[in-house]
């Protein structure tokens, strides 16, 4: 059976190849902005409805493949972020960041033949730190334009990791792929050996 991430982020890529799952990555035809726009349902609500999205997107044009989507939705102070339009808009959420709990969902579904067949979404909590101009500027500079790809801007397996002082949650729900979960729905559906 075909087992499609249904994404090009390099991270979930490298952690499903990292965990021994065969796949292939195909990208997504998704609106997000549409998607998000006037959605009145929880951050794990619309996290599941655009990972159903992404994946049922692939699973049009691969019957029979089983697909996996994911999207992660980040919250802070009651207002939801989207990936960075510029590097001045970046700078601008890292300010409104500052010294606040940043709340990222993610979530993971998988689809075929345009069904979703599993959903799971699960929550982790980021105390960002208080960030000063000058690491806002120095570090845009040493990772950009990574994290312009990355809602919240930062990847946690690099220099993003000096924006938290405490985290609470699963690390791979932070890297944007609940993997436990995943795993075992895979397991479930013989398509990795329990």
């Amino acid at each position: 059976m075909d087992l499609l991430l249904a994404s090009t982020s390099p991270i979930r890529g490298t952690l499903l190849a990292n965990a021994g799952v065969p796949h292939g990555a195909v990208p997504p035809e998704v609106d997000e902005a549409s998607a998000k726009a006037g959605f009145t349902g929880s951050d794990a609500e619309l996290a599941c409805t655009l990972a159903e999205a992404k994946a049922l997107s692939v699973g049009r044009n691969h019957p029979g493949a089983l697909v996996i989507g994911s999207d992660s939705i980040v919250s802070v102070g009651g207002r939801r972020f989207s990936k960075p339009g510029g590097r001045g808009e970046a700078a601008e959420h890292l300010r409104f960041f500052s010294g606040r709990t940043m709340q990222l969902t993610s979530a993971v579904v998988l689809s075929r033949d345009g069904a979703v067949e599993w959903r799971h979404a699960s929550e982790a909590r980021l105390q960002v730190r208080p960030l000063g101009e000058a690491f806002i500027e120095t570090y845009l500079e040493a990772d950009w334009p990574e994290v312009s790809y990355c809602v919240g801007v930062f990847r946690l397996e690099g220099p993003g990791v000096q924006l938290f002082s405490e985290i609470e949650g699963d690390h791979f729900t932070v890297l944007g792929l609940p993997l436990l979960p995943l795993l075992e729905a895979l397991r479930d559906r013989g398509v990795l050996p329990s």
